[in-house]
């Protein structure tokens, strides 16, 4: 286990117009820390894992490793992928196929020439750690992707590096299996604490395997935090987007009422402080944290009302999707389903109805996406 330490990476892909990937980007990584790198397609976080693993150069800046320095733009260092005490677990598992599990497992220890590793027994402690050692005289092609996944690990954590790197490992799972293996790591994660650092664009898998999270965005971070500062007080308006604050209503006051996206706010008056000091606010709100009531009722107590019209009513087991229009704007929420003769399940198309909402639940940004009282982590992204 090592700390990690990135000091002004930057990565520029040459070209008639060069792409500025990654900028002046700053982090530090704790021994045993396991961080994730979440973000959409694009946003630099598999470039900034090659960075790390050596597999692609970088432009600018100095990466160093339990005090080694393996990336230095200004003093010319760059160790190759094999000098540097990495493990990488790939998203497509990327087992040789011809090679048994116990080879495949095995040839981290043979490529840097810890063959008395092998006699000691680490390939069959290894295997034991993800819980595969009934595996090790198999091939590839004899086990189910979750078993493969789980090879893949052990051979990233076979040699004990210093450092383990995951790019997207569990997006080829199916959902059931997804679960199973992302409860496994988080287990093996606390009972051998290895620094990591894991990418997905995936938040539920960020929010159950961080210690801390990093949010990307164009080459750049916008919060870097614990999953329950992240979840719960997200710095800028793209991250709680990002974590599942998909539902925007645009707030104004004027003439002494609440508008929401031009409709007039009823119930609960919103107690809200414009983001400095303007007449006009973006409030972000959970699909789950909107409650569905028919019109001339209350929602809930202490909620803040709107009229809307429906749009779209899904059936989702325990709970109904709910598209509504409150103005131009549409919003999701989801509800819980009842029983069979609830209100909620025989909602129709076009049907009126009252939306409503705790502030408390809500997250409130300025034109800019910025929140005042949070202003965004931006790339210097250091201790939280």
């Amino acid at each position: 286990m090592a700390d990690v330490h990135i000091e002004g990476l930057t990565k520029i892909f040459a070209g008639k117009q060069p792409t500025t990937v990654i900028e002046d980007l700053n982090m530090e990584i704790r021994d045993g820390e396991f961080i994730v790198l979440l973000g959409p397609s694009g946003c630099g976080k598999t470039t900034m894992l090659r960075c790390l693993a050596g597999l692609e150069n970088p432009t600018r800046g100095r990466i160093s490793l339990g005090g080694q320095t393996v990336y230095d733009a200004t003093r010319r260092v760059n160790l190759s992928p094999d000098k540097r005490s990495i493990g990488m677990v790939f998203q497509s598992y990327a087992l040789w196929p011809h090679m048994t599990v116990r080879k495949n497992v095995a040839y981290p220890l043979r490529a840097r020439g810890m063959k008395d590793k092998i006699k000691a027994g680490w390939v069959e402690e290894t295997a034991r750690l993800v819980d595969c050692e009934s595996l090790l005289d198999r091939y590839p092609g004899q086990l189910s992707g979750g078993q493969q996944q789980r090879i893949a690990l052990a051979r990233g954590l076979v040699a004990r590096p210093d450092l383990i790197l995951l790019d997207e490992p569990l997006s080829n799972l199916d959902a059931r299996l997804r679960d199973s293996v992302r409860t496994q790591l988080h287990e093996l994660h606390s009972r051998i604490g290895f620094t990591a650092v894991f990418v997905t664009h995936d938040q539920s898998e960020a929010l159950a395997l961080g210690d801390r999270l990093a949010i990307m965005r164009d080459g750049i971070i916008e919060q870097f935090d614990t999953p329950q500062q992240v979840f719960d007080q997200p710095a800028t308006e793209y991250v709680a987007d990002f974590v599942g604050m998909t539902n925007v209503l645009l707030c104004e006051q004027r003439d002494g009422a609440w508008f929401f996206n031009g409709t007039v706010a009823a119930g609960e008056p919103p107690v809200l402080e414009m983001p400095g000091g303007g007449q006009l606010a973006r409030v972000r709100i959970r699909p789950e944290d909107l409650r569905v009531a028919p019109t001339g009722e209350s929602p809930g107590p202490k909620m803040t009302q709107l009229m809307a019209r429906v749009e779209d009513a899904e059936y989702g087991g325990r709970s109904i999707n709910v598209v509504a229009s409150v103005g131009d704007n549409r919003l999701h929420a989801r509800v819980p389903a009842g029983g069979w003769d609830s209100w909620v399940r025989k909602l129709g198309q076009g049907q009126e109805v009252c939306l409503g909402f705790r502030m408390d639940d809500a997250r409130c940004y300025d034109e800019a996406g910025q929140r005042e009282e949070s202003p965004a982590g931006s790339q210097q992204a250091t201790e939280a």
